[in-house]
Order: structure tokens, then sequence, then C-alpha cells
């Protein structure tokens, strides 16, 4: 997953209709690995695609295991900074759309309720925590 993070310290968030739940969730960006492909590349692959945009600046940030009770499945969170836009380049069925937001609002989206994608979540709980200064 990547979080998409402007100079003006907005960030990029996904409206993508997700079929298991048959409704739109708000979303960093995010996708999966391809063959022989580092997460590092994955999450500089993804971004472009899906939002057009490509970072000077991709930094880890963590690695959380979501649904550690029935799979193995592990998310790594990226911060992509110094961003330029060029084409999105979508997956056939992939439907989003694009919001740029403030911080504080999507903290609200998350607190009404609006934002409930878990790696979404924390990867705005390390966000909140790297803008105060908390951690490096």
């Amino acid at each position: 997953m990547i979080i998409p993070l402007f100079d003006d310290q907005t960030v990029l968030l996904e409206k993508q209709y997700r079929h298991a739940l048959k409704k739109s969730f708000w979303e960093f960006p995010a996708g999966k690995l391809d063959f022989h492909e580092t997460a590092e590349q994955a999450a500089h692959r993804e971004l472009q695609e899906e939002t057009g945009y490509t970072a000077g600046k991709m930094r880890w940030l963590t690695t959380i295991h979501p649904v550690i009770g029935y799979a193995d499945e592990h998310i790594e969170i990226f911060l992509a900074e110094d961003l330029s836009l060029g084409k999105q380049r979508l997956d056939e069925g992939e439907h989003l759309t694009l919001h740029r937001k403030k911080v504080s609002e999507v903290l609200g989206l998350v607190k009404s309720g609006q934002v409930t994608d878990v790696k979404t979540q924390i990867g705005l709980f390390w966000l909140e925590k790297i803008l105060s200064g908390q951690w490096r």
C-alpha cells in the first residue's frame, strides 16, 4: 500500500468498488506483487498505474499482517513523496476515483466509519505520527 503525500500535506485517496462486499471503499492505493518484483518496485508501479503519479521518494514504513487467524497475507506500507503527475493506467475492470484530501479530513472519515479498510486506517495512523514529528 502507498500513502501519496503532497508537499501541502494533503493525501490522495481512492474510492474503489469492491465486488466482494458490493460497495465502494475509501482506500490508499495498493496492489499485488508481480513475479520477481520487490515490494518497493510494486509500490512505484501501483502508484503510477492507479493514480498516474510517480514518486521521487518512496519510503518503506512497516509490514502488517491483517488477517493472521486464517491467512498468511502481509502488506508492506510505503510513504510516497515528491509526487509528479503522469498518465493513469488502470487494469481492465478496475474502477476508482481519486480524491485529494487533508489528513484531518481523512481522520474524520475514519472516525465516522466511512473508512473501514484496515490497511488505510493503519497507514493513516503511521502518517499522523510522522507528520506530528513523533515518529521519523
